[in-house]
């Protein structure tokens, strides 16, 4: 059993950032890979509709991963505050229901959508060309949801511990399963979609006996053992009360893109195509600004719990530095690379064109996309349930799914497509005047103290 103490409180905050957002940030780059791997090999069989059939596919998907995140966010923000605190028998109890609460709503998850597969499909948007692939994938990645909650949940509470290279260490092993697999199962076997999502559950299954084999080999300061699980003493409401606005920012994501499909299948099937490859290129900007945002959080979470506001700013203002700096220079490599990124993925010339086009919308907000979820993790990590909520419903539900609708009746196809990096601006003014008023909050209560 190990401690992060010094890494909290003492290290510089250059190493600590560091220490704890570099190895999530390769994680956040092993995610990427492990998305884009399915769309890859689905686009060498050159078949487009099999491509809109994934892209159609993945929010579901990711809803799965949100509520992976509900115990994964939700419990690492309260374990790190725990910490802080000096109740490691709360840390203990928090770990173990996010282990069971994880698996257990995965299973009844499974069920409903398998149950109700139907009624999704219609509902992502596919048509008749592309239903029958998207039913194939989403079938068996639905079976597959209890792996990929629990396994989405365990990635995070390890970093609310300070575990962040075991974090990155099972992502990883989840990530090189899925590649191995994915040209075996869709080219060599010719499974196509079902060969993707079947790599897709095996790889996390992998992640799983990783997260589960740390905690039984004593390496952990935390606790999966059933005779510390608790609901009762504020742990289960301490986890949705971050847990829930977490999940649902990724769910309104999800739903997000629903009906950004719903408005791209207007303009035909190679459009929904095109989007779904463009947003995958754009991972690589999004989810680096994530990882390195998720990598401070416990720090946040720590520094907040034993009233260090000094450190806490500190750790607030040179990550977003960072993340500017960052930002700028991932968006000048998706500029360059915009077209041997959409190609990468298929070499369809209507595909290429329309790829091309989303991907430089996308790169209008991504120098300072960092500073939402900046924003969005402080609040997270200083356990403020409400402000998060907020941020949360204003980004993807108050923001972005109203322009869609208002940009595509005011111009069109352009309109849809330049919606997400206008919403992007709109939320990053949001976060930043939400947690200067936490901030100025915490000063004041320092005062009166």
């Amino acid at each position: 059993m190990k401690t992060n103490t010094d890494l909290f409180e003492k290290a510089s905050v250059p190493k600590a950032v560091a220490t704890m957002a570099v190895p999530t940030m390769i994680s956040m780059l092993v995610v990427v890979i492990y998305n884009m791997a399915d769309t890859f090999f689905i686009g060498q069989t050159k078949d487009p509709l099999q491509v809109a059939a994934v892209s159609l596919a993945t929010p579901v998907f990711m809803i799965f991963m949100a509520l992976g995140h509900l115990f994964g966010i939700g419990g690492s923000s309260a374990i790190s505050r725990a910490l802080g605190e000096r109740r490691k028998d709360r840390a203990w109890h928090i770990s173990s229901f996010c282990c069971y609460g994880s698996l257990g709503l995965g299973v009844m998850v499974a069920v409903i959508s398998v149950l109700g597969m139907e009624q999704i499909l219609h509902l992502i948007g596919a048509s008749e060309n592309t239903i029958g692939f998207a039913r194939q994938y989403l079938t068996i990645i639905s079976i597959g949801a209890p792996t990929i909650m629990f396994s989405t949940a365990f990635a995070n509470i390890l970093r609310g511990e300070g575990a962040s290279r075991e974090s990155m260490v099972g992502n990883l092993l989840g990530t090189i399963v899925n590649i191995i697999l994915d040209p075996v199962m869709i080219l060599g076997l010719g499974w196509g979609v079902s060969g993707a999502a079947l790599a897709t559950i095996i790889g996390n299954i992998a992640a799983c006996f990783f997260y589960i084999s740390y905690y039984v080999r004593g390496k952990s300061m935390l606790s999966i053992h059933v005779k510390d699980f608790r609901m009762g003493e504020g742990i289960a409401a301490s986890v949705a009360a971050i847990g829930i606005p977490a999940s649902l920012n990724n769910i309104l994501m999800s739903f997000a893109n629903i009906i950004l499909n719903q408005a791209l299948v207007g303009y035909g099937d190679t459009p929904v195509a095109a989007m779904g490859v463009a947003l995958k290129s754009n991972m690589l900007v999004v989810l680096l600004q994530i990882g390195l945002c998720v990598g401070i959080q416990p720090l946040i979470g720590y520094n907040y719990g034993s009233g260090n506001k000094k450190r806490l700013m500190q750790v607030f203002k040179f990550t977003g530095v960072v993340s500017v700096i960052m930002g700028m220079l991932l968006t000048l490599f998706m500029i360059i690379a915009r077209k041997t990124m959409i190609q990468v993925f298929i070499n369809d010339a209507e595909v290429v064109s329309y790829g091309i086009r989303m991907v430089v919308a996308l790169q209008l907000s991504a120098p300072f996309i960092g500073i939402l979820f900046l924003c969005i993790n402080t609040i997270q990590g200083m356990g403020k349930a409400l402000p998060s909520l907020v941020l949360t419903v204003c980004r993807q539900g108050l923001i972005f799914i109203p322009l869609i609708f208002i940009l595509n009746a005011m111009l069109g196809l352009d309109g849809v497509i330049y919606a997400q990096p206008a919403a992007d601006y709109l939320s990053i003014l949001v976060g930043i005047m939400i947690c200067m008023h936490l901030f100025r909050s915490m000063e004041h209560r320092e005062r009166e103290n």
